[in-house]
């Protein structure tokens, strides 16, 4: 089998780290993202939908080996790259090379994936990244096979390992679809399973869903059901929960486990205010928050920039 994506993108472009999303991954920081085309599952509310469901190989024009990708992100001065925008794992091979490549001149990998992938290639696919968002879609079997053309045990499976086996820093993302998996119910049993199976610091993020692709008949999600799921996930025992594609700056809040300072206001991907330590603590009672920190300097800010690949970057 050969992989006809390998060195072809359908764009790159420099996000802030906060867009993957990664609330507690160098927060702040720039990422240099791109993907490929197409994707292993069929979720008929894709939001991405032009790359990950098409089959015309023109929507790759960028081309770009690993190491130009590494340069060049490091060119920009990001300290990420991410693959994104479709399922990383259906290039397995093109985003590992890269995430080595990355690796060998100090850069910090990122996945953005659906987690649906076998035991096997799964164990050499994430021992080169360093983060993962992954998106729990829903938390009903059928959920999965109607809309997605999946299956959720397998994305529960790969939560667990990365939990237990793995050294990357995971943050959860539920996208809730009006009346097929924003229920008080299954998001209850969501938060309790991923409290239970993953710890309570692992960070949620619920989204809002906006009609697109095959499901344009259903309106956007009311802020009102990411407030409440939030609540819910909150009361089921997880520290971090946050809502996202709205405006909801309570839902963009970081707060110390510890003493309850707020330790990162965010509106959007624009971070207001920092208060960690460069090793994250909380300044006040010295607490360590859950992540992955640095020294923090001026933030990225909520841009997104698309850039060229520089073939000699400086």
């Amino acid at each position: 089998m050969v992989l006809t994506t390998y060195g072809r993108s359908s764009g790159f472009c420099i996000d802030p780290i906060e867009k993957k999303p990664l609330n507690h991954f160098y927060p702040g920081s720039s990422v240099f993202s791109f993907g490929t085309a197409g994707c292993n599952l069929a979720c008929k509310f894709c939001q991405n939908w032009d790359i990950s469901k098409s089959r015309d190989m023109d929507r790759l024009m960028d081309a770009a080996g690993p190491a130009e990708i590494a340069a060049t992100a490091h060119h920009w001065g990001c300290r990420s790259v991410a693959f994104t925008y479709n399922d990383p794992v259906i290039f397995a091979e093109y985003a590992m090379d890269t995430a080595q490549a990355c690796h060998d001149i100090g850069l910090k990998t990122v996945a953005v994936t659906a987690g649906y992938i076998h035991a096997e290639p799964r164990r050499e696919f994430f021992a080169v990244m360093d983060a993962a968002n992954v998106d729990l879609k829903g938390f009903t079997d059928g959920f999965y096979r109607k809309l997605c053309g999946a299956e959720l045990a397998p994305v529960l499976d790969t939560l667990a390992w990365l939990h237990h086996e793995t050294t990357v820093w995971v943050e959860l993302t539920t996208l809730l679809i009006p009346d097929q998996n924003d229920s008080e119910a299954e998001i209850t049993a969501l938060s309790r399973w991923v409290a239970a199976e993953m710890g309570p610091d692992v960070p949620l993020h619920f989204t809002a869903f906006h009609p697109d692709f095959k499901m344009t008949d259903l309106p956007p999600t009311p802020s009102a059901t990411l407030r409440r799921a939030r609540q819910i996930a909150l009361d089921a025992g997880l520290h971090h929960v946050y809502t996202g594609n709205v405006r909801d700056p309570s839902g963009g809040v970081t707060h110390c486990t510890g003493c309850g300072t707020a330790l990162i206001e965010r509106d959007g991907y624009r971070i207001l205010a920092y208060r960690l330590s460069a090793a994250g603590t909380c300044p006040d009672c010295g607490a360590p928050l859950a992540g992955r920190f640095g020294d923090f300097g001026q933030a990225f800010g909520s841009r997104r920039i698309p850039v060229a690949i520089h073939r000699n970057p400086a």
